[in-house]
């Protein structure tokens, strides 16, 4: 089987990829009835020998909820009438899978508001207290 190339210089070697096949449901008539068009394709990420440890490990971590119990990563396909289309398919799929699992997420950079904010947000509040201070009825003890 062909490599998977996930991005430029990110490879999945072909030999850590398997494919199985099943009948595909959902309409077709007796073609779906008689062939086994869908496709599953299967890895296993921590016996990658390409991806560095970190990688491994990040994809790991991410694709953890995906993970079958003996840690294999499952995908299916079944769109098209042809295995070969739907492992096409699959092989897609999975090079996106991967691709989102290496993203690194942002690290969020604190800020603090300005001391014009500051004083805007008081002022604000200053003239919003006179405002509802205005409501108020006028007390008798006053005059």
């Amino acid at each position: 089987m062909d490599d998977l190339e996930i991005k430029p210089g990110v490879v999945i070697p072909g030999y850590e990829l398997w494919f199985t096949a099943c009948r595909s449901g959902g309409p077709g008539g007796q073609h779906a009835n008689k062939t086994s068009s869908a496709v599953t394709l299967h890895w296993v990420p921590a016996n990658n020998g390409s991806f560095g440890d970190d990688l491994k490990g990040r994809v790991l971590r991410k694709l953890s909820s995906q993970l079958t119990n003996d840690g294999e990563l499952q995908v299916t396909a079944q769109d098209e009438r042809s295995q070969h289309r739907n492992r096409d398919i699959a092989r897609e799929r999975l090079a996106e899978i991967v691709r989102a699992a290496m993203k690194r997420k942002k690290r969020r950079i604190r800020t603090r508001p300005s001391r014009a904010a500051k004083r805007r947000r008081v002022e604000n509040k200053r003239q919003r207290g006179q405002l509802k201070e205005k409501r108020k009825n006028p007390n008798p003890n006053d005059y």
